[in-house]
């Protein structure tokens, strides 16, 4: 969960950027640093650990109804 909330913060984070409002400014440097660092982490522990707790990526249940491939 904590993943997961700070990959949501960090997409909204790359939201606002887009549309030209970076929170990053109102805060301090080192604390924008530890946040970013937070956020990657948080990514990098959803890559290589996603597949374990994902009910969709499991490939050893049987497949889901109404897929793409069945008609």
């Amino acid at each position: 969960m904590i993943t997961f909330g700070l990959l949501v913060i960090g997409g909204l984070n790359w939201g606002l950027v887009l549309l030209g409002w970076d929170v990053a400014m109102f805060l301090p440097e080192t604390v924008t640093k530890v946040i970013y660092a937070l956020v990657a982490v948080s990514a990098l522990v959803e890559l290589f650990t996603h597949k374990s707790g994902c009910k969709c990526c499991d490939m050893s249940s049987k497949p889901m109804s109404g897929g793409m491939g069945q008609m």
